[in-house]
Protein backbone atom coordinates (compact mmCIF):
# COMPACT_ATOMS: atom_id res chain seq x y z
CA UNK A 1 0.00 0.00 0.00
CA UNK A 2 1.42 2.83 -1.04
CA UNK A 3 1.67 6.14 1.76
CA UNK A 4 2.45 9.28 0.48
CA UNK A 5 3.72 11.93 3.36
CA UNK A 6 4.44 15.38 4.14
CA UNK A 7 6.33 16.67 6.77
CA UNK A 8 5.13 20.58 7.99
CA UNK A 9 7.41 22.49 9.96
CA UNK A 10 5.91 25.66 12.15
CA UNK A 11 8.10 28.58 10.56
CA UNK A 12 6.78 31.72 12.30
CA UNK A 13 3.14 31.98 13.69
CA UNK A 14 0.55 30.37 11.22
CA UNK A 15 3.17 29.96 8.60
CA UNK A 16 4.19 25.72 8.01
CA UNK A 17 7.10 24.65 5.85
CA UNK A 18 5.72 21.90 3.97
CA UNK A 19 8.28 19.02 2.78
CA UNK A 20 7.24 16.25 0.28
CA UNK A 21 10.78 15.16 -0.93
CA UNK A 22 13.97 15.91 -0.80
CA UNK A 23 13.77 16.37 -4.36
CA UNK A 24 10.33 18.77 -4.37
CA UNK A 25 10.95 22.46 -3.04
CA UNK A 26 9.35 23.15 0.00
CA UNK A 27 5.67 24.94 -0.10
CA UNK A 28 4.66 27.33 2.19
CA UNK A 29 1.20 27.60 4.32
CA UNK A 30 -0.21 29.90 5.98
CA UNK A 31 -3.75 31.58 6.88
CA UNK A 32 -5.22 34.87 5.48
CA UNK A 33 -5.13 37.50 8.09
CA UNK A 34 -6.09 38.30 10.97
CA UNK A 35 -4.64 35.08 12.53
CA UNK A 36 -2.04 34.67 10.01
CA UNK A 37 -0.08 36.80 6.83
CA UNK A 38 -1.17 35.46 4.20
CA UNK A 39 1.84 34.47 2.70
CA UNK A 40 0.78 31.13 0.82
CA UNK A 41 -1.92 28.98 0.34
CA UNK A 42 -4.33 28.48 3.42
CA UNK A 43 -5.59 24.70 4.36
CA UNK A 44 -8.76 25.20 2.69
CA UNK A 45 -7.03 26.48 -0.52
CA UNK A 46 -4.80 23.23 -0.22
CA UNK A 47 -8.20 21.15 -0.30
CA UNK A 48 -9.74 22.59 -3.59
CA UNK A 49 -5.95 22.75 -4.93
CA UNK A 50 -5.85 18.78 -4.10
CA UNK A 51 -9.52 18.28 -5.39
CA UNK A 52 -8.99 20.27 -8.28
CA UNK A 53 -5.30 18.72 -9.74
CA UNK A 54 -6.89 14.77 -8.95
CA UNK A 55 -9.80 15.48 -11.31
CA UNK A 56 -8.04 17.50 -13.64
CA UNK A 57 -5.01 14.31 -13.49
CA UNK A 58 -8.13 11.72 -13.91
CA UNK A 59 -9.69 13.49 -17.10
CA UNK A 60 -6.13 13.99 -18.92
CA UNK A 61 -5.44 10.15 -18.16
CA UNK A 62 -9.26 8.62 -19.08
CA UNK A 63 -8.43 11.12 -22.45
CA UNK A 64 -5.01 9.79 -23.15
CA UNK A 65 -6.12 5.87 -22.85
CA UNK A 66 -7.86 6.72 -25.77
CA UNK A 67 -5.35 8.92 -27.56
CA UNK A 68 -7.13 12.11 -26.99
CA UNK A 69 -5.58 14.88 -25.88
CA UNK A 70 -7.68 17.87 -23.77
CA UNK A 71 -4.81 19.99 -23.38
CA UNK A 72 -4.47 22.82 -22.13
CA UNK A 73 -6.32 21.74 -19.24
CA UNK A 74 -7.33 24.44 -16.49
CA UNK A 75 -9.63 24.04 -13.11
CA UNK A 76 -10.99 26.50 -11.00
CA UNK A 77 -12.10 25.67 -7.40
CA UNK A 78 -14.52 27.59 -5.07
CA UNK A 79 -14.77 26.36 -1.64
CA UNK A 80 -17.59 27.77 0.24
CA UNK A 81 -16.88 27.96 4.48
CA UNK A 82 -19.53 28.58 6.60
CA UNK A 83 -20.38 27.51 10.18
CA UNK A 84 -21.73 24.11 10.53
CA UNK A 85 -25.04 22.71 13.21
CA UNK A 86 -22.00 23.06 15.84
CA UNK A 87 -21.27 26.41 15.25
CA UNK A 88 -18.04 25.06 13.34
CA UNK A 89 -16.17 26.51 11.04
CA UNK A 90 -15.85 23.97 7.93
CA UNK A 91 -15.81 23.61 4.28
CA UNK A 92 -19.04 23.01 3.39
CA UNK A 93 -19.14 22.29 -0.16
CA UNK A 94 -16.39 22.77 -3.38
CA UNK A 95 -17.46 23.79 -6.57
CA UNK A 96 -15.30 22.44 -9.73
CA UNK A 97 -15.39 23.64 -13.77
CA UNK A 98 -12.64 21.82 -15.40
CA UNK A 99 -12.17 23.14 -18.78
CA UNK A 100 -10.88 21.03 -21.91
CA UNK A 101 -8.24 23.18 -24.25
CA UNK A 102 -10.60 21.77 -27.01
CA UNK A 103 -13.91 21.78 -28.15
CA UNK A 104 -15.72 18.94 -27.68
CA UNK A 105 -15.97 17.56 -31.36
CA UNK A 106 -12.37 17.37 -31.49
CA UNK A 107 -12.37 14.79 -28.80
CA UNK A 108 -13.54 11.13 -30.21
CA UNK A 109 -13.99 9.10 -26.99
CA UNK A 110 -14.94 12.31 -24.64
CA UNK A 111 -18.48 11.00 -24.02
CA UNK A 112 -16.42 7.91 -22.64
CA UNK A 113 -14.40 9.58 -20.51
CA UNK A 114 -17.21 12.27 -18.93
CA UNK A 115 -18.92 8.49 -17.65
CA UNK A 116 -15.79 7.61 -15.88
CA UNK A 117 -13.46 9.75 -15.32
CA UNK A 118 -14.49 11.29 -11.82
CA UNK A 119 -14.52 7.28 -10.51
CA UNK A 120 -11.10 7.26 -10.61
CA UNK A 121 -9.81 10.93 -8.32
CA UNK A 122 -8.62 9.32 -5.57
CA UNK A 123 -8.67 12.24 -3.77
CA UNK A 124 -12.17 13.74 -4.85
CA UNK A 125 -14.05 9.86 -4.12
CA UNK A 126 -12.23 10.40 -0.75
CA UNK A 127 -13.23 13.90 0.52
CA UNK A 128 -16.57 13.86 -1.62
CA UNK A 129 -18.21 11.52 1.40
CA UNK A 130 -17.88 14.32 3.42
CA UNK A 131 -17.46 17.20 2.04
CA UNK A 132 -20.27 17.76 -1.30
CA UNK A 133 -18.18 18.44 -4.46
CA UNK A 134 -20.15 19.72 -7.35
CA UNK A 135 -18.57 19.15 -10.93
CA UNK A 136 -18.65 21.03 -14.48
CA UNK A 137 -16.73 19.93 -17.31
CA UNK A 138 -16.95 22.64 -19.89
CA UNK A 139 -15.18 22.70 -23.35
CA UNK A 140 -12.95 25.57 -25.10
CA UNK A 141 -16.07 27.06 -26.41
CA UNK A 142 -17.20 27.37 -23.02
CA UNK A 143 -20.34 24.45 -24.01
CA UNK A 144 -20.90 22.28 -20.36
CA UNK A 145 -20.64 19.25 -21.06
CA UNK A 146 -21.19 17.54 -18.03
CA UNK A 147 -22.50 18.99 -14.63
Amino acid sequence: MDQPSVTLTQRQGYQFDHRYSPELPVLLADEPPPLGSGQGPDPVQLLASAVGNCLSASLLFACQKYKDDPAPLHAEVKATVGRNERNRMRVLGLSVDLHLGRPAAELAHLARVLDTFEDYCTVTQSVAPAVPVTLRVLDSTGAVLMG
